[in-house]
């Protein structure tokens, strides 16, 4: 085998990762993306995306593939369009989920509780019975033959 010398270009190098396959999905499939727990979750791979203020980004990815940073530039850029993804589809889809979950027919369990709740509340809202002495009534109309 021939003796080859490797060394790195002058200056430090550093390997990124290309984050722009995935800013590119989250702008034509935002579909395949959800917001849980304080983190853009990609649900086909099940990479998870959390985003600092300062518009930085980790990635947290159950395969090695997220092991290099990512570039600063397209951080910022990623970071940017989950500004907009979250904005313009997120935010209306979980607006909608939140006011037909209000809606939604409840489990047995709850229905049994309204139920008795609103007994409850009927119950209390009743007045007292007045009581009438007998005599302070006008007698009964007598049908005429």
């Amino acid at each position: 085998m021939a003796n080859v010398d490797f060394s790195y270009a002058p200056g430090r190098t550093l390997r990124y990762l290309d984050a722009s396959p995935m800013i590119a999905a989250l702008r034509e499939q935002p579909e395949d993306f959800e917001f849980t727990r304080g983190s853009l979750e990609h649900i086909p791979s099940r990479h998870r995306f959390y985003f600092d203020r300062r518009g930085g980004v980790r990635i947290e990815a159950h395969c090695r593939c997220a092991a290099m940073e990512m570039q600063p530039e397209q951080s910022g850029e990623l970071a940017a369009m989950f500004d907009i993804w979250r904005r313009d589809y997120w935010t209306p889809i979980a607006t909608n989920r939140d006011f037909a979950s209000h809606f939604s027919e409840p489990n047995a369990f709850v229905r049994l509780f309204r139920d008795i709740r609103m007994a409850f509340r009927r119950f209390r809202r009743r007045e007292a019975r007045i009581a009438l002495p007998a005599d302070s009534l006008p007698a009964p109309a007598v049908q005429a033959e």
